[in-house]
């Protein structure tokens, strides 16, 4: 059983994701960041840098004590090694499939953080800041374009946790100020996505919950 500490935000989305894709079982436990749950002991235990997705895995591989794992790269890494599934055993495949997942990480999801805080959140106008993480959204959509009007999928034939990690950043577009339109690859790419039936159960478990 996976113990899954999560929030509906785009990082928390991706643990969702990927367990309802595999069917892993699992508990969700929401963090509340109005009350300051981030900042309990019990989950800084399992989170240390105070922030969603954690998990504690209570059946791990190696038979030992339960597991906590936080950082959401991290998490995918780990439940897809656990499950096998989802990424590949195969060497050029699992590199490729961790590249992107790296990009996802380093880059995708920070910059378009940083967008969504100056454009919402910033509490003045600082207009250098707007544009220039506006401009490296739209240069990291033209990657992804790229990319995907090669392949598939991100990191090639195959749905994979690159996919799982960028998906969610990718449903907050117009929130970033991104017509898809003007992406038609990664426009293609969504939609298949999220008309999978796990990307419905797993964005409709965030509703209810």
């Amino acid at each position: 059983m996976i113990d899954l500490y999560y929030a509906p935000t785009p990082n928390g989305h991706k643990i969702t994701l990927f367990l309802e894709e595999t069917g892993l079982p699992y508990r969700l436990h929401r963090i509340d960041f109005s009350v300051g749950d981030q900042f309990k002991p019990a989950f800084l235990a399992i989170s240390p840098n105070n922030k969603i997705p954690a998990i504690v895995d209570s059946q791990p591989v190696d038979g030992g004590a339960p597991l906590s794992v936080f950082e959401s790269g991290a998490i995918l890494q780990y439940l897809a090694e656990k499950s096998g599934k989802l990424l590949s055993k195969e060497l050029r495949e699992r590199t490729n499939t961790l590249q992107w997942l790296f990009w996802q990480m380093a880059g995708f999801g920070p910059m378009l953080g940083q967008n969504h805080h100056f454009t919402h959140y910033a509490p003045q106008p600082v207009p250098y800041a707007i544009e220039r993480y506006q401009q490296e959204t739209k240069r990291l959509y033209d990657v992804l374009n790229t990319q995907l009007a090669q392949h598939a999928y991100i990191a090639g034939e195959h749905y994979s946790i690159a996919d799982i990690a960028t998906y969610p950043w990718v449903v907050a577009h117009e929130r970033q100020r991104i017509d898809l339109a003007d992406y038609p690859s990664v426009r293609n790419w969504f939609e298949r996505i999220k008309n999978r039936p796990a990307t419905q159960k797993a964005y409709a478990l965030a509703e209810s919950k």
